[in-house]
């Protein structure tokens, strides 16, 4: 049987290898594989297959919606129209709103399209007798394994 998990690169990792070798379970069958972290930048703007759940447009069509009113309001009183007034608050409110998104975005949440929280960072695997999984299991949990899986 084959347990699998993963840890955070911790003290932690080094308890529970050295926990399984004392409860019977050979060097040759205990195997950590460390993984790489993700060194690019995630991208900004979602293509037609991948998207990772926030909109750049939900501010601009706010800012729209609002500018379009005020301005063909006013665009009674001005030459063109409310019809054009309205059409060119609409295209400015949008632009506004898409700028401040993109700025939000770039600057203030450039962290958040990072992986956050905890990344696993070993993945260890265990070969072991059926007998010995539950063992196994238990001393990876108590030594904070990010995750656990048994495949026989």
């Amino acid at each position: 049987m084959q347990i699998f998990s993963t840890f955070e690169t911790t003290g932690f990792l080094e308890l529970a290898i050295t926990t399984l070798e004392k409860k019977g379970i050979k060097k040759e069958n205990i195997f950590a594989v460390p993984l790489d972290n993700r060194t690019e930048e995630r991208k900004l703007f979602d293509s037609l297959h991948r998207s990772d759940g926030t909109t750049l447009i939900d501010i601009g069509m706010a800012l729209a919606t609002a500018c379009s009113v005020i301005t063909a309001s006013i665009g009674f009183k001005l030459s063109w129209g409310p019809i054009y007034w309205g059409l060119i608050g609409a295209a400015g409110g949008f632009l506004i709103g898409l700028l401040i998104r993109l700025f939000i975005e770039k600057v203030i949440k450039k962290r958040k399209r990072q992986l956050k929280g905890i990344h696993s960072e070993i993945i260890l695997i265990i070969e072991c007798e059926e007998t010995q999984a539950e063992a196994v299991e238990g001393v990876l949990w108590d030594n904070f394994a990010i995750g656990v899986s048994k495949v026989k």
